[in-house]
């Protein structure tokens, strides 16, 4: 199979991929604190991990495509309390995607996917999304990976309905690509007193920002004691699925996304 690894290739080999209209799938994520458990760099590596199967789950199917270096902090201020975690602010995280954007459009690429792995940068993604777009005249793709393979992700878990934070999933994932950076022995100190979440209090539809240690004690939201490493391997190959059965849709790249203006 093809390399998809934008890092291993020679800068030849990625002019070629251009000329192919590969996509190009950035990995955001983060480096926060995981509970007691697991180590601050999981959503890096779940997200490169996530991007790398999915990339070739899609090279698979016969579309080139290239996976960059995961973007490894981003908007993390909600864990500073427990310590251990890197974040930046809005405009300094806006920036640095919008200058990997801009270099890989300037090598000819056109088919470019932020891929989200960690919930706090979900809202300035698609903030960045509607920016850079009509700026840098470029359809931009963006999801976060466990809302787009929802359904996937729900029919495997057993005690979650989805993807949390250091949780059932994310331990499990954990377990299936990095085991020996798993505290088994200390996944019993997850357990925490927990506060309700605001939809559990107001109902849906209302936003307001809140730190995870005002949530939960241990840092952990989900279950942790209900991961193995069977059901991480699952999880990566149910996701990589989903998410190549959307970038493959030629609809999606097709789809009309401006109108035409009056001259």
């Amino acid at each position: 199979m093809a390399e998809v690894e934008w890092r291993k290739l020679r800068a030849e080999q990625l002019r070629e991929k251009a000329r192919e209209d590969a996509i190009v799938i950035l990995p955001v994520a983060s480096l926060e604190q995981h509970g007691p458990h697991l180590p601050v760099e999981v959503d890096s590596i779940l997200g490169e991990t996530v991007a790398r199967r999915t990339a070739d789950a899609v090279a698979a199917r016969g579309q080139p495509v290239l996976v960059l270096p995961v973007l490894w902090t981003g908007l993390s201020e909600h864990h500073m309390s427990f310590g251990g975690t890197v974040t930046l602010d809005n405009a300094t995280f806006a920036a640095l995607v919008e200058g990997v954007v801009r270099s890989v459009l300037r090598h000819g690429f056109r088919r470019i996917v932020l891929l989200n792995a960690h919930g706090g940068n979900e809202n300035a993604l698609r903030t960045i999304t509607d920016d850079l777009t009509p700026k840098l005249r470029v359809p931009i793709v963006q999801f976060t990976y466990w809302y787009a393979a929802a359904v996937a992700i729900a029919k495997i878990l057993e005690t979650q309905g989805g993807l949390q934070h250091a949780c059932e999933a994310e331990t499990a994932m954990m377990m299936a690509v990095r085991p020996e950076l798993v505290a088994t022995d200390r996944i019993p100190l997850a357990r925490a007193n927990t506060t309700p979440d605001l939809q559990d209090v107001v109902g849906g539809g209302v936003y307001m920002w809140r730190s995870i240690g005002s949530r939960s004690g241990s840092g952990v939201i989900g279950n942790p004691e209900a991961a193995s490493a069977e059901k991480g391997e699952r999880l990566f190959a149910a996701i990589a699925t989903a998410l190549a059965d959307k970038l493959c849709n030629p609809e999606l790249w097709a789809l009309p996304w401006e109108s035409e203006t009056l001259r």
